[in-house]
């Protein structure tokens, strides 16, 4: 009965690491704020105006 456990937990931990692989980009790398503008700028989320001035403002703290 205790060996049943520990291959139910070996089979629930390799799931866990397969799917952190295929999504890796996601969970484990953290986006630059400038990534970030890039993308809503793209997506149609902000203006023209409104990225250039969050642009600079990244840019000058840098």
């Amino acid at each position: 009965m205790m060996y049943t456990w520990i291959i139910v937990l070996g089979v629930i931990v390799f799931a866990v690491i397969l799917y952190a692989g295929k999504n890796g980009n996601k969970i484990l790398k953290r986006e630059r704020p400038l990534d970030i503008l890039n993308r809503r700028y793209a997506n149609g989320e902000i203006t023209k105006e409104e990225y250039e001035e969050r642009k600079q403002s990244i840019n000058s703290k840098k």
